[in-house]
């Protein structure tokens, strides 16, 4: 377990090199940390304490614990007409009511594989991420030449920033792949979040679109209530079917009530993920929609660099803008995430003037 939670904090802990934006952070941290962090919950509840506890209803005594294991492997079901009758009057609890053959079941099977699906989940976030390191291969933190350090001894610092201002001139317009790469993973981002969003609703039969949505509208939280949407999806109490043989050799059948106490966990963990997905669904679009802005328009990659650094000459940077693709932009952007602010001013300084005697010499 210690080495889980060890796993985890690797990611919240702030990494030395930044190569991406906050839009991307929120997948292949904040999302991964969460969902690790509910497999976690549910696991220890799940396989730890007591995820289940059934008690015949039959005239024949069965031993309970046959019955929790029975029951825990074979699903248990609610029954469609118990959920519109009184609890207390007609039935005992919300879907609990008594079953003929032909009548509508509906089958909880989901709850022995919520932390595995939460576990595939995580690793689905991380993978956008995953291509976009593979693509960047450090090339940030090779780049960097100790310039994120303010005080860089004056001589090791100009040979640096030349050492820099050599390598965007000589590679102009050679970082196209390296942007669309990340341009890529941002758009695997929208895709996943989406995707998972469908395979949720599937994995709980279809209640998951509108879960968060129920709930946020359910105003009466007595537990006696007849309609619940978080008890419809995940009940605490449910039933199962057990056969056994009977003294004369006949199949006989044995009903039983089961309490599912992994459930409470399971209600509000996928309530808060409804809130979570579709927040990030929502960043992750105007994420996508501010990346086409900087992809069209020169002004909008203009405004992106001066907010990173407020202290910037602003018509050297225009100069830069202009004269760099947006490869070149954006790979500028990430130095401008990492490297010193004072560097960095002078990066932009040292960049302009370079282009500014490239044009002197090709107007001689």
């Amino acid at each position: 377990m210690d080495s889980v939670f060890n796993f985890v904090k690797s990611f919240i802990k702030a990494k030395k090199v930044v190569i991406d934006n906050i839009g991307s952070r929120i997948h292949h941290k904040a999302s991964v940390v969460l969902l690790l962090a509910c497999s976690i919950i549910v696991t220890a509840k799940q396989y730890v304490g007591d995820p289940i506890d059934c008690i015949g209803i039959s005239k024949k005594d069965i031993p309970t614990d046959l019955l929790d294991t029975y029951c825990w492997i074979h699903s248990t079901f609610s029954v469609e007409k118990g959920w519109n009758k009184t609890v207390g009057k007609e039935v005992p609890y919300p879907g609990v009511d008594k079953y003929t053959e032909g009548e509508k079941r509906i089958h909880h099977t989901y709850y022995q594989w919520v932390c595995f699906m939460l576990l595939l989940q995580a690793g689905m976030f991380y993978v956008p991420h995953w291509f976009w390191k593979a693509m960047e291969n450090s090339r940030v933190k090779n780049l960097m030449l100790g310039l994120n350090s303010p005080i860089l001894p004056e001589g090791e610092r100009n040979e640096n920033k030349k050492l820099l201002v050599k390598y965007f001139k000589e590679n102009k317009d050679n970082h196209v792949l390296y942007f669309t790469s990340f341009v890529i993973s941002e758009v695997l981002n929208f895709i996943n979040v989406l995707v998972q969003i469908f395979l949720m609703d599937e994995f709980l039969q279809g209640e998951f679109l509108s879960y968060g949505h129920q709930v946020v509208q359910f105003k009466d939280w007595d537990w006696s209530a007849n309609y619940n949407p978080m008890l419809k999806v995940f009940p605490r109490m449910t039933k199962c079917t057990f056969h056994t043989y009977g003294s004369s050799g006949d199949v006989q059948r044995h009903d039983t009530l089961c309490v599912l106490p992994v459930n409470i966990i399971n209600e509000k963990i996928y309530a808060i993920l409804w809130f979570w997905f579709l927040i990030v669904t929502l960043l992750t679009g105007l994420a996508l929609v501010y990346r086409f802005f900087t992809i069209v328009f020169p002004l909008m990659r203009y405004r992106s660099l001066f907010l990173r650094n407020r202290q910037v000459n602003q018509d050297r940077l225009w100069s830069v803008v202009q004269n760099f693709g947006r490869g070149d932009w954006f790979l500028l952007c990430l130095l401008g995430e990492n490297i010193d602010e004072t560097n960095f001013n002078e990066l932009i300084s040292d960049l302009a003037e370079d282009f500014s005697k490239t044009e002197n010499r090709k107007l001689v």
